[in-house]
C-alpha cells in the first residue's frame, strides 16, 4: 500500500497532513533472503527429511518429533483459559459458517449450447492441501480457521499442517486448538522454509501437497514464491494494511485505534486515513501520539506509524473513492454517513469493513466470519482474499451428440483449412461424413453464418 512516485503524482492534487516518512514499498525482495531460501530448498530437495529434522533443531531449536499426535492435539485446548478456549470454538465455527455458505454459491451447471450441444461446469476440490499457521512474534491464532478450516468447508480431502514449535514445549497449544477444532487431517512442529519444502516435496509421510496457504515471514513469503508452479499457493503476503476512509461523522479515538490495530503487526505495516474532513485528520494524528503513550507495543505500532502512515484529506466522497482504489489496501475500514455509496463504488480491496462498530480486529481473530488472508502490496487491483473457491477448481466439459455435429462440424472444418491446421479439420471432416454431407448437416446453424460457410 506505499505510495509509489507514479501514483503520488496521481495524488498531488490532495491534501496531506502526513506523509510516510519512508519512500518506495515497505517489503522488497531482500536478496541474501532469495539466496538463502534457494540454498534451503535444493537442500530439502536433495536430503529429503534429514535436512528438514537438521533445519528444525538450526533454526527451532528442535529436536523432538515432528508430529503432533492426535490425543496431543485434542488435549491442546485444555492448555488453555477457559474464556480464550471459547473465543477460539466460537471464531471457528463463524468462519466455517461463512465458508460454507460460500460453498453453498458455487454450483455445478449444464446447459444446451444448440441442438445437441451442450456445455457444463462442476466444482472440484484439490487433492492435497499444506497449511503453513505461523507462531512468531505473535502468534495468530486464528489462522487455521482461514486456511485448514476452510479447505476443509470445500471439501479437500487431505489437509496437513505445520507451525514452528515454540522452544522446548513443542507447538504452541493455542495454534494445536485452531488446527484441530478446523479438523486438519495431520499437524507438524515445523517452521519456516522447510515446513513448506516438506510439504511440497511430500517429506512427511504424505503425497506432496497441490497447494501452500498461510501467511508467515519473508522467508515463508519467499519459499512460497520459489514453489509456485510446483504447487499453487494463496497469495503472497506483505507487511499487514490498513486503509480507514472517514468523514466527519467518525470518532476520531477510534479511527486511531483501528489505525494502530493494524499498525502494531510490524514496524513495516502501512496505515492510511483518507478523509474529507481535515478537522477529523488533525483530530486524528492527535489521538495516535496519545493512544501511543500508553500502548504496549508502541515501538512496533509508533515506528509502523512514523515511517508508513499518512493522512490524505479530500474534497468529497468520488475523490475518496479515486484515492482508495489507487491504495488498494488489505483491509479497508468505512466510518461515514453514507457507506453504502462506497460499498457500491468501490473497487481496490482485499476486505471492506462497513461502519464504526466494524473494525478490523473482528476478522483477524476470525470472530466476524471472513477469512483473513487477504491481498496486500495493492495486488488487490487483481486477486482477493482467501476463499473456498480458491481450493476448488472449476472444471468444464462438454457434450456433443450426433445431432450436434451439424451446429460444430462446419465451421470447425473451415476455421480449420483457413489456418492451415489440416489434422484439427480432419476430426471435424470424420464426423461430417459419418452423417452424410447432403442430410441436413447445416439446418442448425444460423443463417447468416450458413452462408459464409
Amino acid at each position: 500500500m506505499q505510495i509509489t512516485h507514479h501514483e503520488a503524482q496521481a495524488l498531488a492534487p490532495f491534501q496531506w497532513l502526513k506523509k510516510p516518512a519512508v519512500d518506495g514499498p515497505p517489503a522488497q525482495r531482500d536478496p541474501k533472503v532469495v539466496e538463502r531460501v534457494s540454498e534451503m530448498l535444493s537442500t530439502i530437495e536433495r536430503k529429503g527429511l534429514e535436512a528438514v529434522r537438521a533445519y528444525a533443531e538450526e533454526l527451532d531449536g528442535w529436536s523432538g518429533e515432528l508430529e503432533i499426535g492426535a490425543d496431543e492435539l485434542k488435549k491442546s485446548g485444555d492448555a488453555l483459559p477457559p474464556d480464550v478456549r471459547t473465543a477460539l470454538e466460537m471464531g471457528y465455527e463463524r468462519t466455517h459458517r461463512f465458508a460454507s455458505a460460500q460453498r453453498e454459491h458455487l454450483t455445478d451447471f449444464e446447459i444446451e449450447l444448440a441442438p445437441g450441444v451442450r456445455g457444463g461446469q462442476r466444482y472440484v476440490p484439490v487433492t492435497r492441501v499444506g497449511g503453513y499457521l505461523p507462531a512468531g512474534r505473535f502468534p495468530l491464532l486464528a489462522s487455521a480457521f482461514m486456511t485448514v478450516g476452510v479447505a476443509k468447508a470445500a471439501g479437500v480431502p487431505t489437509v496437513v499442517a505445520c507451525t514452528p514449535p515454540s522452544g522446548e514445549h513443542g507447538a504452541h497449544p493455542a495454534v494445536l486448538y485452531g488446527a484441530y477444532l478446523s479438523q486438519a487431517d495431520r499437524v507438524f512442529a515445523v517452521g519456516g522454509v522447510q515446513a513448506l519444502g516438506a510439504m511440497a516435496f511430500g517429506l512427511l509421510g504424505e503425497a506432496p501437497v497441490d497447494m501452500l496457504v498461510g501467511a508467515g515471514n519473508a522467508f515463508v513469503t519467499e519459499a512460497k514464491r520459489q514453489l509456485f508452479g510446483q504447487v499453487g499457493i494463496d497469495l503472497l503476503a506483505g507487511p499487514s494494511e490498513v486503509a480507514v476512509l472517514a468523514d466527519d461523522t467518525a470518532n476520531p479515538a477510534w479511527v486511531a485505534a483501528d489505525l494502530l490495530g493494524q499498525a502494531e503487526h510490524g514496524p513495516n505495516s502501512p496505515a492510511a486515513l483518507i478523509t474529507t474532513s481535515e478537522e477529523l485528520g488533525r483530530k486524528v494524528i492527535a489521538e495516535i501520539d496519545r493512544q501511543l503513550e500508553t500502548l504496549t507495543t508502541r515501538e512496533i505500532a509508533g515506528a509502523a506509524w512514523r515511517d508508513f502512515g499518512s493522512v490524505i484529506v479530500v474534497r468529497n466522497a468520488d475523490e475518496a473513492v479515486a484515492v482508495a482504489d489507487v491504495l488498494g489496501p488489505e483491509h479497508l475500514e468505512i466510518q461515514t454517513e453514507d457507506d453504502d455509496f462506497y460499498l457500491r463504488n468501490l473497487t481496490n480491496y482485499g476486505s471492506l469493513f462497513l461502519g464504526p462498530w466494524s473494525t478490523v480486529a473482528y476478522s483477524d481473530k476470525g470472530i466476524a466470519g471472513t477469512n483473513h488472508v487477504l491481498p496486500t502490496g495493492k495486488t488487490a487491483r487483481y486477486n482477493a482474499g482467501l476463499s473456498v473457491s480458491r481450493f476448488l477448481k472449476p472444471l468444464t466439459y462438454q457434450r456433443a451428440a450426433k445431432e450436434g455435429t451439424a451446429a460444430l462440424a462446419p465451421a470447425v472444418e473451415r476455421i480449420s483449412a483457413f489456418e492451415g491446421l489440416a489434422a484439427h479439420g480432419a476430426t471435424a471432416t470424420l464426423r461430417i461424413d459419418e452423417i452424410g454431407r447432403h442430410s441436413g448437416a447445416f439446418d442448425s446453424v444460423p443463417e447468416a453464418l450458413r452462408e459464409q460457410l
